[in-house]
């Protein structure tokens, strides 16, 4: 047995979310090792829809623009039954949100997310396997099994599962995994179609029975590349070797995902789109297919002492909406600034029991609306247009009522702690000769950010030396409390941002102890609703973490770290 090594965290699992979780630690100073037991990265389109919440965080990491020049914007779908269109479905947002959808296929999605990692000093350790793990009251003991064959033992303060539907790490937990299975099997490939559908929506066509019951179906999302498809359908007969109860193959607890082993052919797909395609197409250049199951279930908990599970490892659930990857991504992003805060000492080990308490929630969420979706469509949603696309963007995404979350302050209908933080645009310097949007002035602040409203400079410069002296008093980290080598150096967590009301007097900004930026357009005004000078205080995930009348901020913010500091 090689000798023990030491991190902060281990990361079982480099797909989306495992390659989240690791590049957020590593903003955040903490010490981290991933390991997949995959040789490569599978050069698959699984999950292709990214959504505008997940670019809201790529965003603030600094990696939105690199994605929008890989991916294709997703305009909306077409839904039609027994050969006639019933519903045309536009992915329209409000204005003031940054990102609309988009598809990329999943490998690229790795791609990006591992140079990005890479760039932060961490490689993912290929070819390695979680084979068991122990915890103690310290730490976690984990044992790996390398590319090389050999046996390695790892000794890390924390362990996160994002390995997947089949996850060791819930396993070895013992977590619960309740749920059920669809006895339908489905075909996916990534195909091209030479069909002139409109350029950016997808393609949901059924057949129904006299009775109502869905007998066939094609659904079509589109992927950059000319004409390139990831296409879906109910599998023949003569590719579905079942039981005779109609469920899977005996032995396998959690069926969900492509299988290896049964490869659908281009013909199996053309038979499909000649019979309920809308325009004629001819299918090409399949670059891969699989049969493809799908299971809905969740765990009991998200985390057991040292030990958590994000991603498909806690919830599984059908495809519709691309819910899946994204909800996990956001899972790493929830974790990681609270383990980072832990790790650094910066907090007390009972914030990181917050994390199931705002993320199952999320999933029980996510799992209940795909399944209706899958069943009856999203079209049969009982919530109107508007509400369903913020749902599907995953944009009211809300912590309200959970244990980070004050009480709520302000006007009712203003964001509140445990919001989602709405981006705004028209914020100005007198330098600059473009507005910025909340966004570009978010970007790259790995901690807390604290924004304070007002119109009266003297109001904002007295709270911005009320927040540098309690930032004063947190304790301020040098690096990964193991003092690794390789921990990147990481300034104070708390950066603080004053926005000028747009009556304020144009030379403003330049009387602030802190950045000064003005509402120009009265958006920040208008999302935010401002009740007097005010102060918002915006999570490291994004969402709002208190709300408080601009003169209590030494209070608010003492308030706020006592919260995060709580013993266990």
């Amino acid at each position: 047995m090689a000798h023990t090594h030491t991190t902060d965290v281990l990361i079982a699992g480099a797909g989306p979310v495992g390659l989240s979780a690791a590049a957020e630690l590593r903003r955040n100073g903490v010490c981290c090792r991933l390991v997949d037991r995959l040789p490569a990265r599978l050069p698959y389109a699984k999950a292709v829809g990214i959504q505008p919440r997940t670019l809201e965080l790529w965003d603030r990491m600094g990696l939105a623009r690199t994605v929008l020049e890989a991916a294709l914007a997703m305009r909306g779908q077409l839904i039609y039954v027994n050969g006639r269109e019933q519903a045309r479905i536009d992915l329209t947002l409000p204005p003031e949100v940054p990102y609309g959808f988009a598809a990329l296929p999943q490998y690229e999605t790795e791609r990006i997310l591992e140079a990005y990692l890479a760039g932060l000093g961490t490689v993912i350790e290929r070819g390695t396997e979680l084979l068991s793990f122990a915890q103690d009251e310290d730490g976690v003991t984990a044992r790996l099994r390398t590319a090389s064959d050999s046996e390695e033992e790892v000794r890390a303060r924390y362990l996160i599962g994002c390995d997947g539907a089949h996850s060791t790490v819930r396993k070895g937990l013992g977590l619960a995994f309740e749920g059920g299975a669809f006895a339908e099997e489905y075909l996916l490939a990534d195909v091209e179609a030479d069909w002139d559908l409109p350029h950016g929506y997808g393609l949901r066509s059924l057949h129904r029975t006299d009775d109502g019951a869905t007998d066939d179906l094609l659904v079509c999302i589109p992927l950059p590349g000319a004409g390139r498809y990831r296409m879906s359908t109910l599998v023949p007969p003569e590719l579905s070797p079942r039981t005779a109860e109609g469920g899977p193959a005996r032995g396998e607890s959690v069926p969900h995902g492509p299988e290896s082993g049964r490869a659908p052919e281009l013909s199996h797909l053309q038979a499909v789109v000649d019979r309920l395609a809308p325009k004629a197409a001819v299918l090409s250049r399949m670059r891969w297919s699989s049969v493809f199951r799908i299971s809905h279930r969740i765990v009991d908990r998200y985390a057991d002492g040292r030990v958590f599970v994000a991603g498909d490892a806690a919830h599984i659930h059908p495809p519709t909406g691309a819910q899946g990857m994204n909800t996990g991504i956001q899972d790493a992003c929830n974790l990681a600034w609270k383990l980072a805060l832990v790790v650094r000492g910066e907090a007390g080990p009972a914030l990181l029991a917050s994390y199931d308490a705002e993320r199952r929630p999320v999933g029980e969420e996510v799992v209940g609306r795909t399944v209706r979706h899958a069943t009856d469509g999203i079209e049969a949603d009982p919530d109107d247009p508007r509400t369903l696309m913020l749902h599907e963007a995953q944009l009211l995404v809300s912590y309200r009522g959970g244990p980070l979350a004050d009480k709520p302050s302000g006007p009712a209908d203003a964001p509140q702690p445990g919001d989602r933080a709405p981006d705004c645009a028209g914020l100005t310097t007198p330098v600059a000769t473009y507005p910025l949007r909340l966004l570009d002035i978010l970007r790259g602040h790995t901690g807390h950010v604290l924004l304070m409203y007002a119109a009266d400079p003297a109001a904002l410069a007295k709270a911005a030396e009320a927040a540098t002296r309690a930032a004063e008093q947190s304790p301020v980290a040098d690096g990964s409390a193991l003092g690794t080598p390789d921990a990147p150096v990481r300034e104070d967590g708390l950066q603080t941002v004053a926005v000028l009301a747009r009556d304020a007097t144009p030379c403003a900004p330049d009387l602030l102890p802190v950045p000064g930026y003005r509402d120009t357009k009265g958006e920040f005004a208008r999302l935010y609703r401002p009740d007097g000078p005010t102060g918002l205080l915006i999570r490291p995930d994004g969402q709002l973490g208190a709300r408080f009348p601009l003169a209590d901020t030494a209070a608010a913010l003492s308030d706020y770290r006592t919260a995060l500091s709580a013993p266990a």
